[in-house]
């Protein structure tokens, strides 16, 4: 990996010029003249290797990912509201890493988001890598014998510790991340060793992270190891692998959240909209993954129950290997299984049941084929069963409801990809049943209605205008 920032400012070729500018990265790096704002006309820059000083992305350049930039040192990269940045789809693949003591400062509008992308004239789903954010919050993870601290997969790290996260401060600062649109990122650099549209590792409450829309991932379209990092108007469209995935002790507060899958886009390790791990061994590791979500909509692959899409799908939530994650008032819509307790790895999630460290409350499963399931271990079994889910979702003080089809959850139109709306009638059970009074739900914004959007009112548009549904 070069040590330098290089500059590639690309004309077209009918003005029959090109120059190239190599930057050492000693100061601040503005991108251009104009007070830091380019040329007129903006310019194509290319950025690759390592920045270690602050800089500064101006929304009338177009930039190129070229290969994994790491932003290190400490240095903070600064992305102006509307800017386009691209990743390579060739050789070397682009991504973007922000290392642990760096930032990034995206902070886009509603009508000018900050658009990640893929640079191929035919993008398609895992043309790059994605964006990675390191921090220094707790975590269980471990790497050459120091707790605490680890490696994100992905082939990111190298021989300067750049693909290493976590620490002692859950308050960490990892920058700003708002109104930006990450698509058709999930390169696989190993098998199983997939970058996310979103990888992060050991992200502190300090980072913020706000309306967020991934576009065609790859592999996972949100993944947090580790950390404490709380987040808001998250939205996956057409992922291959999983929506939401925890591991390695993340602990963070996620509130409204919009899943749509493809009945044809999925996963030969299964797919997902939550996948939860404490690790990869389920181990009784601390901190333990115990991540609060609220006021998710799932839409699954089966627009009816005769429906089979991929076989490759494999539940709304699969919650597993000693993860305490908690799911409040939200909608799982059309899974082949609604929600997949799994105890066959590790220390068994049921116990996590057993303490109520695992919550699911006032939510709802609506047209999956089967509602919910329980997948034992078979070497050790525990002796807990299907049913003994059944009692305990179905726990009348608990505020969950089962419907037999999708069409009883009243959203609009949820699986027609040319007229998509995932708004709920105004007479649908979604639009009234949420419950804030659980413990677990301190700080999260009190609703009254349950998944992620309002039938009316200043929670009924959020997933509009700054996002993109189309094929």
């Amino acid at each position: 990996m070069k040590h330098f920032l290089t500059l590639a400012l690309v004309a077209a070729i009918a003005l029959g010029s090109c120059r190239k500018l190599v930057v050492d990265n000693n100061g601040t790096n503005n991108n251009g003249g104009n007070n830091g704002g380019g040329n007129d006309n903006g310019t194509t820059i290319t950025l690759e290797g390592k920045i270690t000083s602050d800089t500064v992305l101006h929304a009338k350049n177009v930039y190129i990912l070229k290969g994994l930039v790491y932003i290190k040192n400490n240095a903070k990269i600064t992305i102006e509201a509307g800017t386009v940045i691209k990743g390579a789809y060739l050789d070397p693949i682009g991504g973007l890493i922000i290392t642990r003591g760096s930032k990034i400062i995206a902070e886009g509008t509603a009508d000018k988001p900050i658009i990640f992308t893929s640079n191929s004239p035919s993008p398609r789903s895992g043309d790059w890598a994605g964006v990675v954010l390191l921090g220094k919050a707790l975590t269980n993870a471990s790497f050459n014998g120091t707790a605490g601290l680890g490696e994100i997969e992905g082939g990111v790290n190298n021989a300067d510790g750049d693909g290493l996260y976590g620490g002692t401060d859950d308050n960490d600062n990892s920058g700003i991340m708002k109104y930006v649109r990450i698509e058709y990122a999930g390169f696989a650099f190993l098998p199983d060793k997939e970058i996310n549209s979103l990888t992060m590792g050991g992200v502190g409450k300090g980072t913020v992270i706000d309306h967020i829309e991934t576009f065609y991932a790859k592999d996972d379209a949100f993944e947090w190891f580790g950390g404490s990092v709380d987040c808001k108007y998250l939205i996956a469209y057409k992922t291959q692998d999983d929506d939401f995935d925890t591991d390695n002790g993340f602990r963070g507060k996620i509130q409204f959240g919009l899943i749509v899958r493809d009945s044809l886009i999925a996963d030969l390790s299964n797919s997902e909209s939550f996948e939860s791990d404490n690790d990869a061994n389920g181990s009784a590791l601390t901190p333990q993954t115990g991540a609060v979500f609220s006021n998710v909509t799932s839409i699954g692959p089966l627009a009816t129950l005769n429906n089979n899409g991929s076989s490759l799908y494999l539940a709304g939530a699969q919650i597993r290997r000693n993860s305490a994650i908690s799911i409040f008032n939200s909608v799982f819509l059309g899974w082949p299984t609604g929600v997949l307790i799994d105890g066959s790895k590790g220390r068994y999630v049921e116990l996590n049941i057993a303490d109520s460290t695992l919550r699911i409350r006032n939510s709802v499963i609506a047209g999956c084929k089967t509602a919910l399931k329980y997948a034992p271990n078979t070497t050790t079994p525990s002796g807990y069963t299907s049913a003994d889910v059944n009692t305990w979702f179905t726990n009348p003080f608990f505020g969950n409801t089962i419907l037999t089809n999708v069409t009883d959850a009243k959203l609009v139109n949820p699986f027609n990809a040319a007229s998509f709306d995932p708004t709920p009638f105004g007479t649908s059970p979604l639009s009234t049943g949420a419950a804030f009074t659980d413990p677990k739900l301190a700080g999260f914004t009190q609703v009254t209605f349950r998944g992620a959007i309002n039938p009316g009112g200043a929670d009924a548009n959020w997933w509009k205008g700054w996002t993109r549904y189309d094929n």
